[in-house]
């Protein structure tokens, strides 16, 4: 059956206008954002197919763009559509998950952070802001590749702390190997923005290197001097 061959009351999107989204189900919820059918499913039907092959909607925040694509019904426009819907829930999730969280230790900082890597095959390096209670202001990707004191530059880390008027900073970046031992270039960028973030009175409270085996924490190990 068609879209069009379904009486229009029973249809997603005005079933949302005229009962409210709380009483859709996943399915008529992913149809409204999937738009159109095939020539095979209508909209409803790709939607419960969708639901279907990956496990239950709750499995959209997981699911890879060529996971999306070999969905019968399912090409790379609506793939896309759906990564973007998965990632901006991720982005909500994680600023409710923010709120009110004092990032007092490196193991909380480590638990409310490590997901931000997963799955990454190159270094990404973050600076957390922190207000005077040690609650995030702002989380910013600064810079990606291979971590030296040539790319990631301690003018962009601090002009963001200006920008936000941040009180301090936890710095983090991954190692896709899995050994969270700090390189020599990691020791060298750590002491360089420790020394500037005393001058400029925004201090590096810690610098985290989180890898899928667990983190290292240059403030754990005393090396914030």
């Amino acid at each position: 059956m068609r879209i069009k061959e379904i009486p229009k009351e029973e249809r997603p999107r005005e079933k949302l206008i005229k009962y409210g989204k709380e009483n859709l189900s996943d399915a008529e919820l992913l149809a409204i954002i999937l738009k159109t059918g095939t020539k095979k499913f209508n909209v409803n039907d790709l939607a419960i197919n969708v639901i279907k092959e990956i496990g239950g909607i709750e499995h959209l925040k997981d699911v890879s763009f060529n996971v999306l694509n070999s969905i019968n019904g399912i090409g790379p426009a609506k793939a896309t559509e759906l990564l973007v819907l998965s990632e901006l829930i991720k982005r909500m999730n994680k600023k409710n998950k923010d709120i009110k969280i004092r990032y007092t230790t490196p193991k909380i900082i480590y638990e409310n952070n490590k997901d931000l890597f997963e799955g990454l095959m190159q270094e990404y390096f973050y600076c957390i802001y922190l207000n005077s209670k040690k609650e995030i202001i702002e989380r910013k990707l600064l810079f990606m590749g291979t971590l030296n004191k040539s790319v990631v530059h301690p003018r962009e880390v601090f002009k963001e702390a200006y920008r936000l008027s941040a009180s301090s900073i936890v710095c983090l970046h991954n190692h896709p190997s899995g050994d969270y031992t700090p390189s020599i270039e990691d020791t060298i960028l750590t002491d360089s923005l420790v020394k500037i973030g005393k001058i400029n009175g925004i201090p590096i409270v810690d610098h985290l290197i989180i890898t899928e085996n667990g983190y290292y924490s240059f403030y754990e190990d005393g090396r914030l001097k």
